[in-house]
């Protein structure tokens, strides 16, 4: 079995586990991985997400060789056997366990960004990895999870190799895997992307998931759960509720719109009392899924603004390297999604275009029709829109790291050609997908705030 990516692997794990719904679990993303894994299962379950940070304590002389581990809350679990073995003394053990304690802090408050841990008291708790190597972390956070009170532990993971699974079975009341191949040597050769999970993703995630109705700390407590409370979600495309519900609660759904012809998909967010909707136009091949963008939109969506994240590619088409530069047909199918939004939700409407998709959103913003209300460009090509930029309206504001100097000086380029109100705001020491720390952050407060002064101010 070869899974796509981690969103992949995440929704055929979810349909593998769509019978503990009934349990109301606490869903458990093991960092940094695990967390898009887990993510889609949360979605799918509707239960609440939350990372499990574990810190495996390894003998000082062979790192490797772990002779307990650590979790929040002052869980410590010790292999009382391999102390005794190892011939390790108190003094050994205080070292590495200060050293761990130390990082498992420093993660924890980074990925959750402030919000408490769940309880996972009297609950059924479902750990997620993407997948198993030796299983010596996922068996620790086993322990550190029915340590912090797991009436019920469900270890589940796309892929493990034959014997570590085998082991695991003893870890975990209940260990589900969808493939345990004889030829494994590692978890990345079951992925055609398995890149690597930066913080910024996790944070993005979790963040995510703590704004769904019935999904946050309360209903982690056993506080109603809130199953069935968000009409819109989980409904799809036409349903009537969630366009009347923008007033007064929480929405979050996928989305199938109609573009010429072309079934596109799409995250729908609305914030109970949204004034303004953000719609998301991707470029360069980048998905709905990016982290880069969800940490973008998570951002306006605590400022209480609305975000629609769909591909305007459909998986056959993002093969074509040629077609994310198609910009005429990507700015086509934004009006025809933007036409379908406004007969949902009657608030304003913006931009943000990220790469390409940011002249997708500058074409469709210049259509003599077209009423939008800002557009925000974040290291985006504007200068592939051409003669139209002049034709554009809508506040535009463009946003630039300042160690990517040739798309600097295109967005200059563009800046000079543009005749709305527009503003090129440069992001010190940042590189082209503003990797670098606290980059996104900053590209996400000038997002929110020209967005929040020309769509709602």
């Amino acid at each position: 079995m070869l899974f796509t990516d981690r969103v992949d692997a995440g929704q055929r794990l979810a349909e593998a586990l769509r019978q503990l719904a009934q349990e109301e679990p606490v869903v458990l993303g093991l960092p940094r991985g695990g967390v898009p894994v887990a993510f889609q299962v949360a979605r799918a379950l509707n239960a609440p997400l939350d990372v499990i940070v574990v810190r495996k304590l390894g003998v000082p002389y062979q790192r490797e060789l772990g002779f307990g581990a650590i979790g929040e809350g002052g869980v410590r679990v010790i292999s009382d056997d391999i102390v005794r073995r190892g011939h390790l003394g108190q003094a050994d053990l205080a070292s590495v366990e200060r050293a761990e304690e130390a990082e498992l802090v420093r993660q924890a408050e980074k990925f959750r960004a402030g919000r408490p841990r769940l309880s996972l008291e009297g609950r059924t708790a479902i750990l997620v990895d993407d997948g198993i190597a030796t299983g010596s972390t996922a068996a620790a956070a086993c322990e550190v999870v029915r340590a912090q009170g797991a009436a019920r532990v469900v270890l589940a993971v796309p892929v493990a190799p034959p014997d570590a699974a085998e082991r695991l079975r003893s870890s975990a009341d209940e260990f589900v895997c969808l493939s345990t191949p004889f030829g494994f040597s590692a978890v990345g050769e079951w992925y055609q992307d398995f890149s690597q999970t930066p913080d910024d993703e996790v944070v993005s995630l979790l963040a995510q998931a703590a704004t769904r109705p019935g999904t946050g700390a309360g209903a982690a407590a056993g506080e109603n759960p809130g199953a069935g409370e968000n009409p819109g979600a989980g409904e799809g495309a036409g349903s009537e509720e969630s366009a009347a519900a923008v007033a007064d609660v929480d929405v979050e759904e996928e989305v199938a719109i109609d573009a010429g012809g072309v079934r596109l998909t799409g995250d729908l967010i609305l914030p109970a009392g949204a004034k303004a909707v953000v719609m998301f136009a991707h470029g360069s091949g980048s998905s709905r899924h990016s982290p880069r963008n969800r940490l973008v939109a998570t951002a306006l969506n605590r400022a209480g603004l609305g975000t629609l994240l769909f591909d305007l590619l459909t998986p056959a088409e993002e093969a074509n390297r040629a077609n994310v530069f198609a910009i005429e047909t990507l700015a086509e199918r934004l009006t025809d999604a933007t036409e379908w939004l406004r007969g949902r939700v009657p608030v304003p409407i913006g931009y943000f275009g990220a790469s390409t998709g940011a002249a997708a959103a500058l074409r469709a913003a210049a259509s003599p029709s077209a009423d939008i209300g800002a557009v925000v460009s974040r290291g985006g090509r504007p200068d592939l829109a051409g003669p139209l930029l002049a034709g554009v309206r809508a506040p535009t504001l463009l946003i630039v790291g300042g160690n990517d100097p040739l798309v600097l000086d295109l967005n200059r380029e563009a800046e000079s050609a543009l005749r709305c109100e527009t503003r090129l705001d440069i992001v010190p020491g940042a590189t082209h997908l503003f990797e670098e720390h606290g980059a996104l952050d900053q590209v996400s407060e000038l997002a929110r705030d020209w967005f929040l002064d020309h769509l709602v101010g």
